[in-house]
């Protein structure tokens, strides 16, 4: 006696616990939430005899419902969690295609939040992570191409393996920016797919490095600090221009106060600086770390 697939599913989903997918597979379709639509899956060649449809491994020997072949076809209805996996075309002892049938997930509240976004400079990369650890599986692309879901899509994958991406644009550091970079990430989560795509300016993630103290020289009332923008800032300095700030520890009392000058007050202790862009007045860097003033 056999099982429908409907029936096997529920029943792999409750002894199994609920399977999920660790990257993106090389072919899959996304079924849309209350579609009445029924998703189509091929063979991906059309071939002369007929052909055998397999589900995660299991021949699917009982048609339903919602599973009806069609010629060389297979037509899913009323896909839901049961439903997806894999399904794979045979023809013989041969595997033809192998297409994974995966769900359009649940909106996620405050999805903007899942994706946070920087710059180090005006030059052609930037990095984000995605903050969402539950997710097994998040690709990041640029343009309209990859929000529609395009097959001509250049999809971007952590390079350490995590949820951190390095990403390139080919907007003009030079001329004024007035065109927003559009950003789409695709996340799974067990066998189902979440889409989020946002936009923003670069000018808007810029937060340069930490800049550096090359040195700090004594003058008649005041410590003159002289700083150097960090290594990876955009160039020419004159163009790409940083403003700096200082803070500094009084040795007498150890009140901290602060300086947009770079020239501060010989009684200090100790100091530290940051660094933002000065025509945009970008995110502050992160401090340097204490510099001891002897």
């Amino acid at each position: 006696m056999t099982l429908s697939l409907r029936i096997f599913g529920i029943l792999l989903v409750s002894l199994t616990g609920v399977r999920g997918l660790w990257d993106f597979p090389e072919n899959f379709v996304v079924a849309k939430r209350n579609n009445t639509t029924p998703v189509t899956l091929t063979c991906g060649t059309k071939i002369d005899g007929p052909v055998t449809w397999k589900f995660d491994g299991e021949v699917i020997e009982d048609f339903d419902d919602y599973i009806q072949p069609d010629g060389q076809n297979l037509k899913v209805s009323g896909v839901d969690a049961p439903l997806l996996g894999e399904y794979s075309c045979w023809s013989g002892g041969e595997m033809l295609l192998s297409t994974y049938l995966l769900l359009e997930a649940e909106e996620e509240g405050e999805s903007e939040s899942l994706i946070n976004c920087w710059a180090k400079s005006y030059d052609c990369n930037f990095n984000c992570k995605w903050t969402n650890s539950r997710y097994t599986a998040v690709r990041l692309g640029l343009d309209n191409e990859c929000a529609k879901g395009g097959k001509l899509c250049h999809w971007v994958r952590s390079s350490d393996g995590g949820f951190q991406f390095e990403l390139s644009h080919s907007l003009s550091p030079y001329a004024e920016e007035t065109t927003m970079i559009e950003l789409t990430a695709e996340a799974i989560v067990s066998l189902f797919v979440f889409r989020i795509t946002t936009s923003f300016y670069l000018r808007d993630i810029v937060q340069p490095d930490s800049p550096q103290i090359v040195m700090c020289q004594e003058m008649d009332q005041n410590l003159n600090v002289t700083i150097k923008p960090p290594s990876s800032w955009s160039s020419p300095h004159s163009f790409f221009s940083l403003e700096h700030e200082i803070e500094y520890v009084f040795k007498d009392d150890g009140k901290v106060g602060r300086s947009s000058s770079s020239l501060i007050p010989k009684s200090v202790s100790k100091l530290r600086v940051r660094s933002r862009d000065s025509v945009v007045l970008s995110t502050w860097s992160q401090w340097t770390p204490w510099k001891n003033v002897t």
